[in-house]
């Protein structure tokens, strides 16, 4: 990762898929990784659930780097687009906030991939805001 002071933990799940974290704060997280063949369904093209995935892993940082040490967060919904089929290649997903808020937060992710660079799916995470008693 690069681009932060702080270091983010992003989750074995999200590290098999082969996310990296390229930037990292509280108002944006992007995040590199690649399509890949073990993650196709069985038509040949990238399974939505990892989409699905990297849209909740790339909003939770965002969310927890956010909130900070005042508490932690968790996902409660997660609305995810496929515009595009792809197969292979270099994939960048990007958080950036809609609502952050005492109790919720809201984030929207965008990934864009394919050989022209273009929108390939699009999610929005709805996260809710834990405090310690």
């Amino acid at each position: 990762m690069t681009d932060t002071a702080i270091s983010p933990a992003i989750g074995p799940f999200a590290e098999w898929l082969g996310l990296e974290l390229q930037h990292a704060d509280g108002d944006r997280v992007v995040g590199a990784w690649t399509a890949r063949p073990a993650l196709h369904q069985p038509y040949g093209i990238l399974h939505g659930g990892v989409h699905c995935a990297v849209v909740e892993a790339v909003a939770s940082v965002a969310a927890a780097l956010w909130l900070g040490e005042r508490g932690r967060v968790v996902g409660v919904n997660n609305n995810t687009d496929f515009f595009r089929g792809v197969g292979e290649g270099a994939m960048t997903s990007t958080a950036t906030p809609v609502h952050r808020g005492r109790s919720q937060q809201v984030w929207l992710v965008e990934t864009f991939g394919d050989e022209d660079g273009r929108l390939v799916a699009r999610g929005q995470v709805r996260i809710h805001n834990l405090y310690p008693e």
